[in-house]
């Protein structure tokens, strides 16, 4: 049983001076440079999940890396109200890009990326 004590008191003092010594290591600092400069404007995808333009438009964001909001309609009341009220729009898929900058009813990547490069020579 004195020899299991001495053990473990051993163990206890090698990892509290490891962890002591972990937190004295200097930590790295992120460069301005490699904070990434985001692609993409803000993204909001008002959807449904039986939609297949919707589903396109979701597979594509997830493809290229392109972050977006997904708002369904048929789950989220608060959605559905600023589909028909804000945007004045009875169908999926609608995207909005920025902060209501521009408003795509439908989707196709071509008019998609059109929409993100207009938007970036703003």
């Amino acid at each position: 049983m004195r020899i299991f004590s001495s053990v473990m008191l051993a163990l206890l003092v090698m990892l509290g001076t490891t962890f002591v010594q972990a937190q004295d290591l200097p930590q790295s600092q992120v460069a301005p440079k490699s904070v990434h400069k985001l692609k993409y404007p803000k993204v909001v995808l008002y959807s449904t999940s039986w939609c297949p333009h919707c589903r396109a438009a979701k597979e594509y964001f997830t493809k290229n890396d392109i972050p977006f909001i997904n708002r369904d309609v048929e789950l989220d009341s608060a959605a559905m109200a600023e589909l028909t009220g804000k945007y004045k729009s009875q169908g999926v898929p609608v995207i909005v890009l920025g902060d209501d900058a521009v408003v795509l009813k439908g989707f196709s990547e071509e008019r998609f990326q059109k929409a993100v490069e207009k938007l970036k020579k703003k």
